[in-house]
């Protein structure tokens, strides 16, 4: 039996239908709220650095790569942790696949093409489809996997202590307060709580005795009104929430100093180019070995250079240093090619 045979006769749905649609909603019934932080600003910031960093990447090599289809990859790997794209006349983005795998590698695909009319679905050998993938595990390299998948402890707890924050921020009775009053009739006190106007901050009263239990009538520090705001600052939510959200910044590869407030021009290039020399650079490296494969030819893509993630005045003073040494290694007759050598500067 062919590879196309089995696709014609497995008779799975994709992600299109109604079935895997159910069977999406289960899981995420059967999961909880984990995974779920990829809502939140701070992934989306995360994501959209990939994104935007993966677009003004400089391809050579092919035409195909344009700078829509790298910002569509960024995405991509950043949520899902893998790419699919069907090579037609130009890559076509995949919004669900199912493959066949032969020795750990993939050898045909059966995906599914988003249309503003209903998705579609087709079946193609894997020297047709662009598949990149990070995070792999070696019990599946055909797979990839998310930054937030591989962290979902940090991501649960960054969703888990903003869904309590947002919650307490629309149930807790943030500035009401309570304000004793001397007894006196109903009427008068509803009277006087329905003059205080809107429903968040406003004063509840409450009656008290004229005597107390010792004896004599009530004190006036009775009078003195008490907050019902919740005490946010014993709960430690403020620092929880920061080590979350630098717990995912560093998943995605980006320094969590990039987002502080006081953070100055140095610390943010700094953070730049770790992030297109640790994170992009690598992906960068796997997308063109893979579109290299598959649409032929030599194929660079460089993250560092367009992006500007590096010292322009260290190579600036670097360069000159050079130089320098270039010009008195020549005047005292030393080899320049094995000085270079010496420093790990020269390719053999």
């Amino acid at each position: 039996m062919s590879i196309l045979d089995w696709f014609r006769r497995e008779k799975r749905s994709t992600a299109s239908g109604f079935t895997a649609e159910v069977m999406q909603m289960r899981e995420a019934y059967i999961s909880g709220r984990r995974g779920i932080a990829e809502l939140t600003s701070t992934a989306q910031s995360c994501v959209s650095l990939w994104e935007g960093g993966m677009s003004m990447a400089a391809v050579t090599g092919t035409d195909a790569l344009d700078r829509q289809t790298m910002a569509m990859i960024g995405r991509s790997l950043a949520l899902r942790g893998e790419a699919v794209f069907l090579i037609r006349d130009k890559l076509i983005p995949c919004s669900d696949w199912d493959l066949r795998t032969k020795n750990g590698q993939p050898v045909a695909y059966r995906v599914s093409i988003p249309e503003a009319g209903g998705g579609t679905s087709q079946t193609a050998l894997a020297g047709e489809v662009l598949h990149v993938r990070i995070g792999c595990d070696p019990a599946a390299p055909y797979y990839g996997t998310a930054p937030l998948k591989r962290s979902s402890l940090s991501a649960g707890m960054l969703h888990a202590v903003e869904s309590a924050l947002s919650e307490v921020f629309e149930l807790a009775p943030l500035g009401s307060q309570v304000v004793p009053m001397p007894e006196q009739t109903e009427t008068d006190s509803t009277a006087l709580a329905r003059s205080f106007r809107g429903q968040r901050g406003r004063v509840l009263l409450r009656e008290s005795v004229a005597v107390t239990a010792a004896g004599g009538p009530a004190p006036a520090v009775d009078w003195r009104p008490s907050s019902l705001s919740p005490d946010l600052e014993k709960s430690m939510a403020v620092e929880a929430l920061q080590a979350a959200r630098d717990a995912v910044s560093q998943a995605f590869g980006v320094l969590p100093a990039l987002w502080a407030s006081n953070a100055q021009g140095p610390l943010v290039r700094e953070a730049q180019r770790h992030l297109a020399q640790w994170t992009l650079q690598p992906i960068a490296e796997l997308l063109a070995e893979e579109a290299g494969r598959k649409l032929g030819g030599a194929i660079t893509i460089d993250t560092m250079g367009p992006t500007q993630a590096f010292d322009a005045g260290g190579s600036a003073r670097a360069f000159a240093t050079l130089i320098q040494g270039l010009a008195m290694a020549k005047e005292a007759g030393v080899d320049a090619k094995a000085a270079l050598a010496m420093l790990d500067w020269a390719k053999s």
